[in-house]
């Protein structure tokens, strides 16, 4: 991924590392570079001297509240900061004994650690460089026509949901933000700045949200995928690289990701959450899992401590009338399946191989009550090879990329094509660009229904997508063994969810 430790967010295609899962390319005869998710494990517990972040989970009245905080203090650990509308506490503590303590506190629901990795030491794994485009195309190149951006003709992307087409209608309102929670955005990039929202963006790292000016760029050009997201999104109509699904919303940054590691660990997420419904959010991008684990099972204590204060900050969020819109993934695992073998959690320490039962064991966001979970394609409208996938599970698909499916553009590139940091752009593949079309379309419906609130808008991403229907034989790298196997129907299926979105049946 970059030359920095990877996140292996959900952006990627093919496993090879942690962090962000994408695949990534770049313009003219780029590289690639892969990356995956990853989690697996069993509950953990602190080494005498190790500190951990836990999530201790309670009732949201005052007085329980105050009584587990002195609680905590009791048993040697330190409140972070205490989400007291949703009854969710984040502490720091060195004793390995810390979280079985407070689970046996009176009025305690669950608690748990949050990692395996002590704070400020997490794993990391470098997945590989990226190779940018040596000019900045997005201010030398010109348009084909007054009609495109100067790299328009690479967004096969945005074609096949007809964003371009949807754009001339509608490109969206400014009343409408899309936050992306992610490793960051760089907000000075000229097709990010016209629309970037800094009033409602900060860096929720540790837990808890940093407002300072810039707080909410990545660390570094490493830190790339946030901006990615971004540009998908909302990356404006202004003459200047390439144009986003919704040029006309706004788009905010709440970072996530730990410094050097890239690994977004619950209790950042959880201040997102909150954050972006504090600060009147309509959309959440979510092109990640919730690390250490790719899956969190709510038999384990810690694991489940976690699902359940995921769980509260993301429907806080819903009720103050935020939608999210998660990746699937990048393993192609079928997610209504009896069971999944897991090699990859923790990713923050050493994995351990275990069978989970994906009704049980949850992928965190995307599989939490509300949220759209989006499968990818590539430009055969064909899901891609990498994609996660399920019956009862997707909700909608959407471009992401793939290298088997050729386009004819300037480039041929499937993956594809957004902005980067220092006023870059590159090409991706994974879940995690898949996920921005669609919070781009969920943003141009908000735009056209500002009273929808999210259940209706749900119902509307389904209602406008088109599903191409089960493969008869699914075998994308074309070695004759089928990768996968699609389940359902034409209306609504394991690969597309109920279809591919459309912008343009989005904003008519």
């Amino acid at each position: 991924m970059a030359s920095r430790p990877s996140s292996r967010r959900r952006a990627l295609a093919v496993p090879v590392g942690l962090a962000l899962t994408a695949s990534l390319a770049l313009l003219p005869g780029a590289g690639t570079a892969l990356a995956q998710d990853a989690p697996a494990a069993a509950t953990r517990s602190a080494a005498d001297g190790e500190r951990l972040s836990y999530v201790v989970n309670t009732s949201a009245h005052p007085a329980t509240i105050a009584r587990v905080e002195k609680a905590i203090a009791k048993a040697g650990g330190t409140v972070v900061v205490t989400h007291r509308k949703i009854g969710v506490i984040v502490a720091h503590s060195s004793n390995p004994s810390f979280a079985e303590e407070m689970r046996a506190v009176r009025g305690v629901d669950s608690a748990g650690a949050t990692r395996t990795a002590p704070l400020l030491s997490a794993g990391t794994t470098e997945v590989g460089a990226p190779q940018y485009v040596e000019e900045a195309a997005g201010t030398t190149a010109k348009a084909a026509s007054a009609d495109a951006e100067p790299l328009e003709g690479d967004l096969w992307g945005l074609r096949a949901i007809r964003a371009d087409e949807a754009a001339k209608v509608n490109p969206g309102h400014k009343r409408v933000t899309v936050a992306v929670i992610d490793t960051g955005v760089d907000d000075t990039h000229p097709d990010l700045a016209p629309n970037f929202s800094a009033g409602q963006s900060a860096n929720c790292v540790g837990g808890v949200a940093d407002t300072g000016q810039g707080a909410w760029r990545p660390y570094g050009s490493g830190d790339y995928h946030g901006t990615h997201v971004a540009g998908t999104i909302a990356a404006a109509r202004n003459g200047v690289g390439v144009a986003g699904v919704a040029p006309g919303v706004r788009v905010a940054s709440i970072k996530v990701s730990e410094p050097d590691t890239s690994l977004f660990y619950a209790e950042a997420v959880i201040c997102a959450f909150v954050f972006a419904a504090d600060k009147g959010v309509e959309i959440t991008n979510n092109s990640y899992y919730v690390d250490p684990y790719l899956y969190n099972c709510e038999d384990d204590a810690d694991q489940g401590a976690v699902v359940e204060a995921v769980r509260r900050a993301a429907g806080y969020a819903e009720r103050k009338g935020t939608l999210h819109v998660a990746s699937a993934g990048n393993s192609n695992h079928d997610l209504a399946a009896d069971e999944i073998l897991d090699t990859t959690s923790p990713n923050d320490t050493v994995p351990v191989e275990r069978t989970i039962d994906p009704s049980e064991c949850l992928d965190l966001p995307t599989q939490l009550p509300g949220v759209v979970t989006v499968s990818a394609t590539g430009v055969q409208n064909v899901k891609s090879y990498y994609s996660t996938y399920g019956h009862g599970v997707v909700d909608v698909a959407a471009p992401g990329g793939d290298r088997y499916q050729v386009p004819d553009t300037p480039s041929g590139n499937g993956r594809i094509l957004s902005t980067m940091p220092n006023d870059s752009y590159a090409f991706l593949q994974g879940t995690s660009m898949a996920s921005p079309h669609v919070a781009g379309v969920a943003a141009l419906l908000k735009s056209k229904h500002p009273w929808a609130n999210p259940a209706t808008l749900r119902l509307m991403l389904k209602a406008q997508a088109d599903n191409p229907g089960c493969p008869e034989f699914y075998d994308p790298d074309g070695n004759g063994v089928e990768d996968a196997t699609c389940e359902g129907g034409r209306q609504v299926n394991g690969f597309y969810g109920h279809g591919i979105v459309d912008a343009l049946d989005a904003v008519k």
